[in-house]
C-alpha cells in the first residue's frame, strides 16, 4: 500500500509536467497565463473560503442542518483553490470537477413550525378611571 501512495505522489507531478509540455506546445505562451491565473483565483477561493466557514456553519446549525455538510462544502472548496494553486492542467481540471459537482440537497432536520396567524407579546390593561381623572386635571 506503501510503494502504491508512493508511486502516485511522483507520478502525479510527473504527469502534470508531460500534460503542461503538450498543452504549452498546442496553445504557447497562454499556458503561462492561464497558471498565473488560476493561482491567484485559488489564493481568493481559499481566502474567501476561510472567511465564511465559521458563517456556514453558524448558519447550519441555526437552520437546522447537519454542520458536516457545512465542513464538506467547504473543505471541498478549500481542496479546489488548493488544486488550482499547484500549477498544473490536471489539478486545474479535478479543481474545476470539485467547485462544479453538485452541493446535494441540504434539508432540515426539523420541519419549521406553521404559521398560525397569532403573534406572542405582553399587553398592560388601563384602567378608565385612571384615563379620565387624567384628562380631568388638563
Amino acid at each position: 500500500m506503501a510503494l502504491l501512495v508512493l508511486l502516485l505522489v511522483l507520478l502525479f507531478p510527473a504527469l502534470e509536467i508531460y500534460t503542461m509540455f503538450q498543452v504549452a506546445d498546442y496553445i504557447g505562451w497562454w499556458l503561462l497565463v492561464w497558471l498565473i491565473s488560476s493561482a491567484f483565483a485559488g489564493w481568493l477561493l481559499i481566502r474567501e473560503e476561510i472567511s465564511s466557514l465559521f458563517a456556514r456553519l453558524a448558519l447550519s446549525a441555526h437552520s437546522g442542518q447537519s454542520p458536516f455538510a457545512a465542513l464538506w462544502q467547504s473543505g471541498r472548496t478549500i481542496l479546489a483553490g488548493a488544486l488550482l494553486i499547484f500549477p498544473g492542467v490536471i489539478s486545474d481540471v479535478i479543481a474545476l470537477i470539485l467547485l462544479l459537482w453538485p452541493a446535494g440537497s441540504a434539508r432540515p432536520m426539523q420541519s419549521p413550525l406553521p404559521d398560525d396567524g397569532i403573534v406572542e407579546g405582553e399587553g398592560r390593561v388601563i384602567e378608565e378611571t385612571f384615563i379620565q381623572i387624567k384628562s380631568k386635571r388638563q
